[in-house]
């Protein structure tokens, strides 16, 4: 939300640099927000990446891995708290802390009732800023490293690696991402249209058969009675 200010803070919060290599996504649409912040949390040793309104800070929350995310709550195209509502559904274990102008106690409370990790108002000082960052990073370690599982199968989405058994299984980018989708909706069957939006960025029925080659793919790696097919639906896989 344009407006919105920073008490600046001059070098670095002398926050726990331990934190080295994690990822954190910011969103807002105020471009000086997003330059200022996401300096100083690269000065901080983090890897950051930058989404200017709603549906892009969606996407890339769904599809990236991130210890946490930052979130505005007045934006264009998808306000803040729908992004919350998603993300809170979807990928229940990452941490999302609110920064907004909204500061009212209502809008807190709404937030963190909803799933927020924290709420920070606007105008906001950077130490501070920084600091609750890395302490929710702290409270995340040591993370589950397959924190999407079944009873068969478990994703370590970030180093796009299956565990099935005790037996290891390297997958790529995208046969990660498709199983990633499969076993967030275990029980549940997931329409051919979804995997093809959610994966491929496909948003039409494309004449390909790239989803079936790829559910051959993992099938081959992790047993073929993992992924079940649903006709006239698509696929999924069971909890049990």
């Amino acid at each position: 939300m344009a407006g919105g200010t920073v008490r600046a803070v001059v070098g670095s919060s002398g926050g726990d640099k331990t934190m080295t290599g994690n990822r954190v996504l910011v969103v807002d649409d105020e471009q000086g927000i997003l330059g200022f912040v996401s300096r100083a949390l690269k000065a901080e040793g983090m890897r950051v990446d930058v989404a200017s309104d709603g549906p892009d800070g969606l996407r890339m929350a769904l599809h990236g891995s991130y210890d946490v995310v930052i979130l505005d709550l007045l934006m264009p195209g998808l306000d803040g708290l729908h992004v919350l509502d998603r993300l809170v559904h979807r990928k229940p274990g990452l941490a999302v802390i609110v920064l907004s102008c909204l500061a009212d106690t209502a809008s807190k409370v709404r937030c963190l009732e909803m799933g927020a990790v924290d709420f920070l108002g606007k105008p906001f000082a950077l130490e501070e800023l920084l600091a609750r960052v890395n302490a929710r990073i702290r409270d995340r370690a040591p993370a589950d490293r397959y924190p999407l599982r079944t009873r068969k199968v478990a994703l370590d989405p970030v180093r796009q690696e299956a565990r099935v058994g005790s037996r290891l299984v390297p997958l790529t980018r995208r046969e990660s991402m498709l199983l990633a989708e499969l076993v967030e909706h275990a029980g549940v069957p997931v329409s051919k249209q979804r995997l093809l939006s959610t994966v491929w960025g496909y948003y039409f029925t494309p004449t390909t058969n790239v989803l079936d080659v790829y559910v051959r793919r993992l099938r081959g790696k992790l047993g073929a009675d993992t992924i079940a097919t649903v006709r006239g639906v698509g696929y999924g896989i069971d909890l049990d």
